[in-house]
């Protein structure tokens, strides 16, 4: 009679400790057969119905859809603010899905950027600032970030980096917005309606810049959108009808 090992623990709540889970064929962001409900009884949603996306570092995908079809769940679950009822979700090759809450919220430090539709910036704080700040929170161990003037610089917004948001244009906030979240070298960049508050001329630099830095610098970024004038910038494109999601290119 042979003797079989135990299964290895789960993870414990309280733990923050991120199993080495890490391949070469997982980089960037991956997620296999995911669903997600909301809401109890009748009143049940299927927010993600079996929603398999890979997205390779340096490339930008994006999703389209109508309002309701699940692409804000989506973003939630793959930037580790929602656990997922099925499927499993892995960033940088670290299965989010197998750790307790306290390691996403480390994971989402080292390894997840995201961008707001209004920038989400501080009004206090300056554009350099803005840059600063995230940094700060770096673990001592984690790789020490990019240069925030610098940065600035490769979005256009040297010029801008003692100004306050009020006196930023929409434009100028989504730039310094995307430079907050590439600020600490994400993994995954997770950009929701970068383009919503601004002309056509705007959002193409908007997400022709998206584009570029995440080619640049090897970020798996996913971009939410309604607007598909921007979408000839995009590597891949996906569209997603009541929690399914299809590729379109």
């Amino acid at each position: 009679m042979t003797s079989q090992a135990a299964p290895a623990p789960g993870p414990r709540e309280g733990d923050t400790s991120t199993p080495d889970r890490r391949t070469p064929d997982h980089e960037g962001l991956v997620m296999t057969g995911v669903c997600l409900q909301h809401g109890d009884g009748s009143e049940t949603v299927q927010a993600l119905d079996d929603v398999d996306l890979a997205v390779r570092p340096g490339e930008l995908a994006a999703i389209v859809g109508p309002s309701g079809a699940g692409k804000s769940s989506l973003l939630a679950v793959a930037g580790g603010l929602a656990t997922p009822d099925r499927g499993t979700v892995t960033v940088a090759g670290i299965d989010i899905t197998a750790v307790g809450a306290r390691a996403r919220a480390k994971l989402r430090r080292e390894h997840i950027g995201f961008v707001f539709q209004s920038g989400n910036l501080i009004p206090a704080l300056t554009a350099l600032d803005q840059l600063r700040l995230p940094l700060r929170f770096r673990p001592r161990r984690a790789r020490s970030g990019r240069d925030p003037m610098k940065l600035l610089a490769d979005v256009g917004m040297a010029d801008k980096a003692g100004r306050h948001p009020h006196r930023l244009s929409g434009g100028e906030r989504q730039r310094v917005g995307i430079a907050r979240a590439l600020v600490t070298e994400p993994s995954v960049l997770l950009v929701d309606e970068p383009t919503a508050a601004l002309d056509r001329a705007r959002s193409h630099e908007i997400v022709r810049l998206l584009a570029r830095e995440a080619g640049q610098h090897g970020v798996a970024a996913v971009m939410v959108t309604h607007d598909h004038d921007v979408l000839e910038h995009c590597d891949t494109v996906y569209e997603m009808v009541d929690g399914r999601l299809t590729a379109l290119t």
